[in-house]
């Protein structure tokens, strides 16, 4: 049964200044012509110094949808969902929402710092429409969701960014929200928490609209029914996820040049990085022996090493992850090299490549981001498609040389 939309937007339009004394100006005037009656005066053009951070995109959601919404950075991703939110207005173009809204647009948003995580539940309970007897029905459960503990009647701005995360989410979900907004915030957070995030999602598919934001193609493939591209503010695709990733892989690679959007990018402690695959050429069923040499300036505590393989229409069809398998690493002063046993590689014959990700403690930075860098070529059988991923059984923790 198709359903009325939850969220409409037609030719929605909005822009920025790009320095303060003029975008203050500008305000002033607008809120001016806004009071005269002739709000629409300016809105059509671009003044000095102005640029169009979204320009005239239109689409619809239905209850039970999720959309991935994908681009590079300052495609204008933000800019929509804080839109979506009436945290700021569009200056052409109309948006209609219809039921309660919970947004996880930025880190800490909606929170007040100086109080309590549980003070800052009833609040955003109360903004989403809820009285404080629905507030007291779910409090409990939203809790245990969160799990930080006795941190709960601490002030917020004593929480970390995980935790901070953790109340968000659980705030944001637990009361149910017929449109959810999510910016890359299951970016941060530990692998568990993430993974009860995932099924809470799957599980709000059924009633909500969701968007979902993210740089994280896996996070689209598993969870998004339909996919919009964002380019220089502009939408240029909306439909299918697997084409949807396709035309952002596309824009990557004629945006930075780089072969199949390939690259390589480091963050200080790390200096240099080294990858060997053995063999490079692999036959079907066969194991590959990865070894990654990192040389790091001081000691790092508690990394995770993710491994990705890509296939020829670059999607990821496997995947390794330290964290998930319990395998503790850390970096020390020095080189360190980890060694995993890849494999069996029960893949299609083709060309494969390997996206590589060190994160530090924090699980925000990246040390190490190499994206597509190495390859991997599977030879011989030819008949079966990628379908089966990295054995944990078969890995072996990293070794670290000092």
């Amino acid at each position: 049964m198709v359903t009325e939309p939850l969220i409409t937007a037609e030719d929605v339009s909005k822009k920025f200044c790009r320095t303060l004394k003029r975008s203050l100006w500008y305000g002033m005037t607008d809120l001016r012509a806004e009071l005269s009656g002739h709000a629409n005066a300016f809105n059509g053009h671009l003044r000095k110094d102005e640029f169009w951070a979204l320009k005239g995109v239109s689409f619809e959601l239905r209850r039970g949808e999720c959309l991935g919404l994908i681009g590079r950075n300052g495609a204008g991703k933000t800019t929509l969902l804080r839109m979506l939110n009436g945290l700021i207005k569009p200056n052409q173009g109309q948006i209609t929402v219809h039921g309660t809204v919970a947004a996880l647009i930025s880190l800490g948003a909606g929170f007040n710092p100086i109080l309590t995580g549980r003070e800052n539940i009833y609040i955003n309970g109360a903004v989403l429409g809820l009285s404080k007897k629905d507030i007291d029905a779910k409090i409990d459960h939203i809790i245990d969701f969160a799990d930080i503990g006795d941190f709960i009647d601490s002030p917020v701005q004593n929480y970390s960014a995980g935790m901070q995360v953790r109340l968000g989410f659980s705030v944001a979900t637990t009361l149910e929200p017929d449109v959810l907004l999510l910016d890359e915030v299951l970016a941060v957070g530990d692998a568990a928490f993430r993974n009860k995030c995932y099924n809470k999602i799957g599980q709000l598919k059924r009633t909500s609209a969701i968007i979902l934001v993210s740089h994280n193609m896996d996070q689209v493939g598993q969870f998004c029914d339909r996919a919009m591209v964002l380019s220089s503010s502009h939408k240029v695709y909306d439909g299918n996820v697997v084409e949807g990733i396709k035309t952002y892989e596309r824009l990557q690679q004629k945006k930075d040049g780089f072969d199949d959007a390939a690259f390589e990018s480091l963050l200080p402690p790390v200096t240099d990085v080294s990858v060997e695959l053995t063999p490079q050429e692999v036959p079907h069923g066969e194991h590959v022996q990865f070894k990654m040499k990192v040389h790091s300036e001081r000691t790092v505590s508690d990394i995770i090493l993710k491994i990705v393989l890509y296939d020829e229409q670059h999607i990821p069809c496997a995947e390794w992850n330290s964290d998930r398998n319990g395998l503790p690493l850390s970096l020390t002063a020095g080189v360190n090299t980890f060694q995993v046993d890849l494999g069996p590689m029960i893949l299609k014959a083709g060309r494969y490549r390997l996206g590589i990700v060190l994160t530090d403690e924090g699980r925000i930075t990246m040390l190490v981001w190499s994206y597509k860098v190495y390859d991997i070529h599977v030879v011989g059988f030819s008949a079966l498609g990628p379908r089966v991923a990295f054995r944990s059984d078969l890995i072996q923790p990293g070794e670290h040389v000092r």
